[in-house]
């Protein structure tokens, strides 16, 4: 009987799941909306619609096989406990609410999830640690047993692979690259803090730079007559590839920044190579050359050269679903 199992990524608008086998086939998928549970108490009928649907999604499939697993993605995950810590986007305290106390907001999902199928094994971990497993496991890391993923969306995950191991650290929490300080007092990022990484680098940091040089630059460009609230990182690419000066700046500019970091996250851990994954990735050479050379240009002498800088082999719509599945899969192996 063919084994699959359910991947799930849980975003801050919708839950996208399907059913996976070991080759990363997708058999079927659905959705349902996260963002119609936004508060605390909607935690219940959001984990009771989700089995609901995920149950209807196997009814669909018109060949019996066996689920062995199911692997989720989440923000704030907890790989070692199985919960969902704190979320910035996720089932929060109602505005009229006084008793804010944060642990009420730890949601043991995994456990609930597994529940509603009889038990099944359920594994949780981050969004960007999903992805870097499904690189391991389905992508351009396989076979390799040191590698870096860097995640370029709205903010900027990662994952390290060590030994053939992620590293999660003792809480579970480790590998937050994206808010490492790269300026002191820099810009503010989401998480509270300022000079994060991620404030700089993604596809919001790079809408800031672009803003920051027009009001430094007085080189005519195609981006000064569009409005905040309407740009997005794929305008700055489409006028970087038509040569727009502030496009190009900005995008040498995250490379610098990116490739810095990059420098200093190699003298820690060795990696074979390192991976970039997501929306701001896709700008490709625009991004990938001035990243390189800046983090060759500052590598400790003993590892130039030595690091491949690869995009991801997952990059994808169902990237997301593939890398939650792959929690499973990758202890299949």
């Amino acid at each position: 009987m063919k084994k699959l199992v359910i991947g799930v990524d849980i975003g801050g608008i919708n839950t996208a799941f399907g059913l996976v086998d070991e080759k990363g086939d997708l058999y079927a998928e659905s959705v349902i909306s996260t963002k119609k549970y936004p508060y605390i108490d909607d935690y219940p009928a959001y984990v009771a619609d989700l089995c609901s649907a995920m149950r209807a999604m196997t009814e669909s499939v018109s060949f019996e096989f066996e689920l062995i697993g199911i692997g989720i993605g989440a923000p704030n995950a907890n790989y070692h406990k199985g919960t969902v810590e704190t979320p910035a986007n996720l089932w929060k305290f109602r505005p009229e609410e006084t008793n804010c106390d944060e642990s009420r907001r730890i949601f043991p999902l995994a456990d609930d999830v597994s529940k509603c199928f009889g038990g099944v094994k359920t594994l949780i971990t981050n969004d960007a640690n999903a992805a870097t497993i499904g690189e391991m496991v389905y992508g351009n890391a396989k076979g390799m047993k040191d590698f870096i993923m860097i995640t370029l969306g709205t903010g900027l995950g990662s994952g390290f692979v060590a030994n053939g191991e992620m590293i999660y650290g003792h809480d579970g929490f480790a590998g937050e690259f994206g808010h490492i300080i790269v300026e002191r007092n820099g810009r503010e990022c989401g998480c509270g803090r300022r000079g994060c990484l991620e404030a700089y680098v993604s596809a919001t940091g790079i809408k800031r730079t672009a803003f920051d040089l027009m009001a430094k630059m007085s080189a005519p460009s195609r981006l000064r007559g569009i409005a905040f609230e309407d740009f997005d990182s794929s305008m700055i690419s489409a006028a970087a590839e038509a040569g727009d000066p502030i496009a190009l700046e900005a995008f040498r500019y995250t490379g610098e920044l990116l490739g810095h970091a990059l420098a200093d996250a190699v003298t820690i851990t060795s990696p074979e190579a390192i991976f970039l994954f997501g929306g701001l990735s896709k700008a490709g050479k625009l991004l990938f050359d001035p990243t390189r050379w800046y983090m060759e240009e500052n590598m400790l002498s003993v590892f130039k050269n030595k690091v491949k800088l690869l995009p991801s082999g997952i990059q994808g719509k169902n990237a997301a679903i593939l890398g939650s599945s792959a929690l499973i899969w990758q202890q299949q192996q």
